[in-house]
């Protein structure tokens, strides 16, 4: 079906009028009644009576009135998909529970006109992070770029956007727990339990270059059976403790008495980049970037990048 003959049927539907509908469309008279008789043609049937008092839906337009509504709506977002700034941005943050994601959330409420869709990729890797970027199923991704050298084709741009301080988490009978601050020296010989990391992530060589610049003990050893599983063995141990970033948002049960703190001189960064196709033109792309050059860094104070 023609969706100009299925709108002009929409509006004729809800006026009750050929002239009031086409003063509506800003056409002409004459060109509504053309559209809603290729409309019949096509269909086989009538969808209005004609009275003397206008046009009235036949018991077939009845019965394709909610159909006619639902095939405007979609046809109005397969236009939209294909044009920035009518559908939504749709951005990969690796994890609900992270900076990227709690940030874009403030900015949602900042703005909450923007078009934003929240996603997370089924894959951890960096590359196939890229590879949905090239294919147009995302628009951009959160990313750590460990390395500088570290290019993924001239098509592909990666912005640094946000540093996120490394704090670590433990339970109320940890060593460290009532400690104000701790440095990564202090945190040796204490085990630091990351369960669930993937290897060749970005995140995986960022606990790597930690371990080995500072003889820490991190692993991932053992099922990862989801953030609350983690919680509550971090409550109850003595002995483990999990790195979180300063922004990001886990939210345990009051009895857990979990302690987050931060770790001091230096302070371990883990530098997020939001990466884009370099031609991406979406209107909200620009204004994210805008905001997250706005969040506060570190200051002075002495950090530690890989």
């Amino acid at each position: 079906m023609d969706v100009e003959s299925v709108k002009t049927f929409l509006a004729v539907a809800e006026l009750g009028q050929f002239q009031e509908a086409a003063a509506e469309l800003g056409v002409t008279q004459q060109a509504i009644s053309k559209r809603v008789s290729r409309l019949e043609s096509e269909l086989g049937v009538r969808v209005f009576a004609r009275t003397p008092r206008g046009a009235q839906l036949s018991v077939d337009g009845q019965a394709l009135l909610p159909h006619a509504r639902e095939f405007v709506q979609v046809a109005k977002r397969a236009l939209d998909s294909v044009h920035p700034g009518h559908r939504a941005l749709r951005v990969d943050v690796l994890h609900r529970r992270i900076a990227p994601s709690v940030l874009l959330h403030e900015y949602h409420r900042a703005h909450p006109d923007a078009l934003l869709d929240i996603v997370t990729l089924e894959s951890a890797s960096a590359p196939r992070a890229v590879e949905a970027i090239r294919a147009g199923t995302i628009d951009a991704s959160f990313r750590a770029i460990l390395d500088s050298a570290q290019a993924y084709g001239p098509d592909i741009t990666a912005t640094r956007v946000f540093e996120s301080q490394m704090e670590v988490l433990v339970g109320p009978g940890h060593p460290l727990a009532n400690a104000k601050s701790v440095t990564l020296r202090d945190l040796r010989g204490h085990r630091i339990w990351i369960p669930g990391i993937a290897p060749g992530t970005e995140w995986a060589h960022y606990y790597d270059r930690l371990m080995e610049n500072f003889d820490l003990s991190i692993d991932g050893i053992g099922p990862h059976f989801g953030d609350e599983a983690l919680l509550e063995e971090i409550a109850d141990s003595r002995s483990l403790g999990t790195f979180v970033g300063h922004r990001d948002r886990y939210l345990w049960p009051s009895h857990f008495d979990l302690r987050r703190i931060p770790v001091r001189d230096p302070i371990p960064i883990y530098p997020y980049s939001l990466v884009h196709r370099q031609d991406n033109s979406h209107p909200g792309l620009a204004a994210i970037l805008d905001y997250f050059r706005a969040v506060p860094t570190p200051g002075n104070e002495k950090v530690w990048l890989p």
